[in-house]
């Protein structure tokens, strides 16, 4: 698998649809960090993913601390906009964890202040937006991942 994609307490399941969706296109392996804002069985989620959500590898934690320990020694870059570093800068690794927070709030503000060195946000040019959409700041930096491991 080339990457990894994190997905910390997703709330939005159209969005986790499309990214697994995302993940099987790509090779990737999908890790989902509960709690959830829906259920697993959504129809909103399964519509999304189509019938390829039996396809894909989807590896489910109890909680942030349930994922940590599980993945101690994993490299990993952080996805937030209030990086200071652009994605243009992460240096990809093959199973590289590719780190999201969820659509409201992003990630938590402890995660962001441990790992600085490895937080990265994808550039915006207008200042009438916050963020981007979860599911296309994934598709961007996974397939950004894939042009550098080519």
């Amino acid at each position: 698998m080339p990457l990894n994609i994190v997905l910390i307490e997703p709330e939005i399941p159209n969005n986790t649809g499309n990214i697994g969706r995302l993940a099987l296109a790509t090779g990737s392996r999908l890790h989902l960090v509960k709690p959830f804002g829906f259920e697993i069985d959504d129809k909103r989620l399964k519509r999304a993913g189509l019938d390829y959500w039996q396809h894909l590898e989807v590896i489910y934690y109890n909680s942030m601390d349930d994922f940590f320990v599980k993945n101690e020694n994993a490299i990993m870059v952080f996805l937030s906009s209030h990086g200071k570093q652009s994605h243009w800068d992460i240096n990809y690794a093959n199973d590289m964890f590719l780190v999201f927070g969820k659509e409201s709030v992003g990630l938590p503000k402890p995660l962001i202040e441990k790992h600085k060195t490895q937080l990265f946000k994808i550039p915006m040019y207008s200042q009438h937006i916050r963020s981007l959409n979860l599911a296309n700041a994934v598709s961007i930096i996974v397939y950004e991942g894939l042009r550098q491991l080519r």
